[in-house]
């Protein structure tokens, strides 16, 4: 039995190829999402805001008194993550939750004055983050590549739609 499994173990190997990870689009996003981060948060400092949480800034800011729901879809961060920096930005007095008068199960979210000068404040790093970040590849492709992440983002997100309609 020992000797199989050695025998898969060693077939395996040899269907991996020695660039597994490299052509691993799961591993490359992780890494890129990484080195993403680490350039953001070294913006940052001085703001002291994480990516997410100016994701959520941004995405309250163009869309006053969004639901959490709405937040979800629109950031693509995850119910419980979200409502867990939506408590931290409510005590850093950044967001003010409401109840939205259409529906009173439900929490409107807004920017406060501190919210919208953390905003401002955060956006030139923010978009140096940015900048840096593509600056990793030829100014030809940067568009190219944002409009293929956007497309990798939007058909995923389709994917998981109508995943959960079919449940």
């Amino acid at each position: 039995m020992v000797a199989m499994s050695e025998h898969n173990n060693e077939i395996i190997k040899q269907a991996m190829n020695s660039n597994r990870l490299e052509s691993s689009a799961v591993h490359l996003l992780h890494r890129a999402g990484q080195c993403a981060g680490d350039i953001f948060s070294s913006e940052m400092i001085c703001e002291g805001l994480t990516p997410r949480q100016f994701a959520v800034l941004v995405t309250v800011a163009q869309n006053e008194g969004l639901s959490q729901t709405d937040l979800v879809s629109k950031t693509g961060i995850d119910r419980s993550t979200l409502a867990d920096i939506i408590r931290r930005m409510l005590n850093k007095g950044l967001l003010q939750r409401r109840r939205a008068k259409e529906d009173a199960r439900v929490y409107a979210v807004r920017l406060t004055q501190p919210g919208w000068n953390a905003l401002n404040a955060a956006e030139p790093a923010a978009s140096l983050a940015d900048k840096r970040i593509l600056s990793a590849l030829p100014p030809e492709k940067q568009e190219d590549f944002l409009n293929l992440l956007n497309i990798i983002v939007d058909n995923i997100r389709n994917i998981a739609v109508a995943d959960q309609n079919q449940r």
